[in-house]
């Protein structure tokens, strides 16, 4: 089969690749870039495991192809700590006990990253409302709501460096 030439900005590293025009997102991203945080969940755009943020929104990489994001600024679940320390949304979510079994949470944290980066203060109603794209069998999502809110204030407060909300 012919290959398609693509270039992908992934959590700030421009990379150049061939791929089959086929090749879905969350394919090049788990084997042919080795970010495995991405996870494959339903497989057909409906539970949110594999959202990513191209260009700043959610999407879901298991029924995007990767052609269609050529260009595209692609963001992961690897992407979201700087350094050793935890992106905020990530240590509210260990804190409020956001997650049990973990598969969602990389889809979630990515769905939930693009809500406080257009609404700095988000209320718990808004939360839920947007994270119901994202599917949890296990939390119930009060706690990852819990989690967003947490995350907002101290990312409103600028408590750490670099966890202001990008504008």
């Amino acid at each position: 089969m012919s290959t398609r030439e693509i270039t992908l900005t992934v959590n700030g590293r421009r990379t150049t690749l061939s791929v089959e025009p086929r090749k879905l997102l969350v394919d090049v991203l788990r084997e042919d870039l080795g970010l495995v945080g991405t996870h494959i969940g339903c497989e057909h755009g409906v539970c949110g495991t594999c959202t990513v943020l191209r260009d700043g929104r959610s999407i879901r990489s298991c029924t995007t192809f990767a052609v269609q994001a050529d260009g595209a600024d692609i963001r992961t679940v690897e992407g979201l700590a700087q350094g050793p320390e935890l992106h905020p949304l990530q240590e509210a979510f260990w804190e409020k006990q956001g997650l049990q079994c973990g598969y969602c949470t990389p889809g979630m944290l990515m769905r939930c990253v693009e809500i406080l980066e257009r609404d700095p203060d988000p209320t718990p109603q808004s939360v839920r409302e947007q994270i119901a794209s994202n599917l949890c069998r296990c939390t119930g999502y009060a706690t990852i709501t819990e989690a967003v809110c947490a995350a907002a204030e101290v990312m409103r407060s600028g408590a750490r460096a670099g966890t202001e909300v990008a504008s």
